[in-house]
């Protein structure tokens, strides 16, 4: 069982979590449990004592100067979910939803919200039965926590709305009903510590950044390949460049390159680039057949990787402690026997979190239609044919006809731009809202929303990418790669096959992006001792 409530549960671990129904392995331990109860203890003794209490016994944002008595205060609860059911736009993913109500039992459960184990177990029990809230991704400012959103995760326990039930769209209440369980009747405070968090932008925020994880090791590997097939200079991620200027991403990412550089027989050191442009003759002047060194989008990739690695590496601790804290408002402190007024719902460091790590992200993309630009263009290749596709007989039948990935270098300028027009910071655009008491909101959930669409635009990208470099490894002769990069050109060439001819390639490509997103090409990467296959003859070039 893994524990919630304990502090311990990590950003990436709700990204893993989230991929596929997590079953029973989440619950409550003892210590834990008695914590929830004190809080509700606590709750109930302050309503019991007439104390205006915020959300529980006033209205909500500006209204909360009128109290009401407090046996209406649960009606007051499910009038505050059925009033937040203003979403639009696309459904939620599913990944995305189970994110969400993981975050958020974890969060109720640190024992501070003053809701019953049994609002968390209900959460737990119906990610356990995957069912899931049909959840809108507009409409949450991303201050005052998620409310919109997560007003569609409270809607799922009391039984009403539209849910997800292993795949087949239901009502929630015959989703709950088919599963054995029961709505629940909320009481004070319930609703407002369901939808009073950040638990929404959160879920989107851990799946984008793990997501961010795999595409700078993709990245690498792409340019690897790119050094491979343009015959380059090794040299570029040597040790000694990298520790005169040693941010750790860019000393890990020159690592990983060089490291799958090992064994190549395509690369070149500069000895080798010194001995491909001969001996100096007695002129003044000469033009060398090979570059002393290579365009920015190859030498500089560690210095572009390399910051997505270390953006990467101040988001995660961002995100381990806000799916950890209790984020919504007012607090019940057992120990003190106190209620506190606050404002953990405030997304600022998620939100600053992602626009930091859309901008990386859009970067790397960027890179990545940099050096595949530079792989098809016959001007910078290096010898390899335009378009990559073998040219045809001069004069025969079929020149003139084939084009190659010419299209698909297109398309990969498209999804970049489309990325990087998505850079502006969304925490930037603070908007006063409900009747000026939100009056400063922090936009994380746009933010968010838009990070994740980023990373996925940019594997799209990788995807046309490595999908080019294979073609170009097999035109070069693939069994000239490292072992590293003959692993990832045995995964690409599962996915699709070789070019000898136009063809359409929108299926062949999707199907790699989706195996890339989800971290096929870690493993493959890692594989160094089989040899990569031949596709078919080859002249190489």
């Amino acid at each position: 069982m893994i524990p919630l409530g304990t502090g311990e549960l990590s950003a990436a671990q709700v990204a893993r979590l989230a991929v596929r129904p997590v079953g029973r392995r989440l619950g409550l331990d003892e210590a834990t449990a008695g914590r929830i109860d004190a809080s509700v203890e606590l709750r109930d003794r302050l309503v019991a004592s007439g104390e205006p209490l915020y959300g529980v016994t006033t209205g909500f944002g500006d209204r909360n100067i009128g109290q009401i008595a407090a046996d209406r205060a649960a009606a007051l609860q499910h009038n505050l979910v059925r009033y937040h059911l203003v979403g639009s736009g696309p459904e939620a993913a599913d990944d995305v939803v189970r994110a969400t109500m993981l975050v958020r039992a974890n969060c109720l459960a640190r024992g501070y919200s003053g809701v019953r184990r049994e609002v968390i177990g209900l959460l737990l029990d119906c990610l356990a039965e995957d069912i899931l809230p049909i959840v809108p991704e507009r409409g949450s400012v991303g201050a005052s926590g998620d409310l919109v959103p997560l007003c569609y995760l409270a809607s799922l326990l009391i039984g009403e709305g539209e849910a997800r039930h292993r795949g087949e769209r239901v009502t929630a209440r015959q989703a709950l009903a088919a599963a054995g369980l029961r709505p629940l009747v909320l009481q004070p405070k319930e609703a407002l510590a369901l939808i009073n968090g950040t638990s929404f932008m959160s879920g989107f925020a851990v799946l984008a950044a793990a997501e961010a994880r795999r595409l700078a090791e993709v990245a690498e590997v792409c340019t690897a390949l790119t050094v491979e097939v343009l015959l380059g200079n090794r040299d570029h991620y040597h040790p000694v460049i990298h520790r005169q200027k040693p941010h750790p991403g860019q000393v890990r990412s020159a690592a990983a390159i060089r490291r799958l550089l090992e064994g190549s027989l395509l690369a070149r050191d500069h000895a080798q680039v010194l001995r491909a442009n001969g001996a100096a003759g007695s002129d003044g002047y000469r033009r060398l057949e090979h570059p002393i060194q290579d365009r920015y989008s190859v030498r500089c990739a560690p210095h572009v990787v390399g910051v997505l690695h270390d953006t990467l590496d101040w988001v995660d601790p961002w995100l381990d402690t806000e799916v950890n804290s209790t984020n919504d408002n007012p607090l019940f402190d057992a120990d003190s026997g106190r209620v506190h007024n606050g404002g953990n719902f405030y997304g600022g460091h998620v939100g600053l979190a992602m626009d930091a790590l859309r901008v990386a992200v859009a970067s790397v993309g960027d890179l990545l239609d940099r050096q595949l630009a530079c792989v098809v263009d016959e001007k910078f290749s290096n010898g390899l044919p335009a378009g990559l596709v073998r040219p045809a007989e001069q004069g025969g039948p079929e020149a003139g006809l084939h084009h190659g990935f010419k299209g698909a270098q297109i398309a990969c300028s498209a999804l970049v731009a489309e990325a990087l027009s998505q850079g502006m910071p969304t925490t930037a655009f603070s908007r006063s809202t409900e009747a000026h008491n939100q009056d400063k909101v922090s936009m994380a959930t746009i933010g968010a929303r838009a990070t994740r669409s980023v990373t996925r635009l940019v594997f799209e990208a990788a995807a046309i990418q490595l999908a080019a470099l294979c073609q170009a490894a097999d035109l070069r002769g693939a069994e000239r790669l490292g072992p590293g990069t003959a692993a990832a050109h045995r995964l690409v060439r599962t996915h699709l096959a070789f070019m000898t001819e136009d063809r359409r390639l929108d299926t062949e490509l999707a199907s790699l992006a989706e195996a890339l997103r989800t971290g096929a090409l870690a493993p493959a990467a890692a594989a160094d001792d089989e040899p990569a296959p031949r596709i078919e003859e080859t002249t190489h070039v």
